[in-house]
């Protein structure tokens, strides 16, 4: 009955690790998503922001190191070697500190998160050119896609260096709002009004990129749930398996 339970315990920890090796799998592709993707609100703030970068490296990091864990535990596991166990409950205790940690910063920093948003956003209208500069081109493409102007509204746009000094009517030629009937225009840099009215769309991203972050927040914590469900399961798996393995038994260490 106690060997049937050793081996039980075993061959789960086994699925867990192997659960857990995946969902790594998936938080370091979250943080290469971040650091790679150039068509939406995250290259925004990625530009002009070195707080977004330094998390997604960190993404990859615990990503990475998760996948890494998640193999010692698998092999930890088949080959009942207790010195890698040891070392498995203690990375996965150490890394659920830091995903806790950071949870309760995140959280308890949310506010001042919103306005570093808000500053970048403003920048970014401020300096904009509209010359393919990665930030002028993904907010160009936000805009366009979800239909909206400015991060309030389209008075934020006044502030922009060259429609505040240019002589004509200048507006964001992405900001287009195409129901008024105005000419084909270009997607991307400033156009010229013919009135004094913008053409554009009355509503500002605000609210839909907060819409935005809330639904990916919403899979990113799902996958942070997951994961760390696995590490307590994980941990107590591998607690229980070490204290079954009485002596170490290096014969089991597979060759290479």
């Amino acid at each position: 009955m106690g060997k049937g339970c050793i081996t039980a315990t075993k061959y789960f920890l086994f699925l867990f690790n192997l659960l857990f090796f995946l969902f790594g799998a998936l938080i370091m592709g979250f943080g290469l998503w971040i650091l790679l993707d150039n068509q939406s609100f995250i290259a925004v703030l990625q530009e002009e922001s070195d707080t977004l970068k330094v998390a997604s490296y960190m993404l990859i990091g615990v990503g990475s190191l998760s996948m890494l864990m998640g193999f010692l535990g698998c092999l930890g596991a088949i080959y009942e070697i207790r010195c890698l166990l040891g070392m498995y409950f203690t990375c996965l205790l150490l890394i659920l500190i830091a995903q806790v940690t950071a949870a309760g910063l995140i959280y308890f920093q949310r506010d001042l998160l919103k306005q570093e948003m808000a500053g970048i956003v403003n920048k970014i209208m401020i300096d904009y050119t509209g010359q393919n500069k990665t930030a002028d081109a993904a907010w160009d493409y936000l805009q366009k896609t979800i239909k909206c102007c400015g991060w309030t509204g389209p008075g934020n746009w006044t502030e922009n260096t060259q429609i505040k000094n240019s002589s004509s009517t200048l507006f964001p030629c992405s900001c287009r709002n195409d129901t008024t009937g105005s000419e084909s225009l270009p997607s991307s840099g400033l156009c010229e009004s013919d009135t004094p009215e913008w053409p554009v769309y009355p509503k500002g991203c605000i609210t839909s990129v907060e819409d935005w972050f809330l639904n990916n927040c919403g899979v990113i914590l799902g996958i942070c749930i997951g994961v760390a469900v696995i590490e307590l399961l994980g941990m107590l798996l591998s607690m229980c398996l070490c204290k079954s393995v009485h002596q170490e038994d290096y014969t089991k260490v597979p060759r290479y």
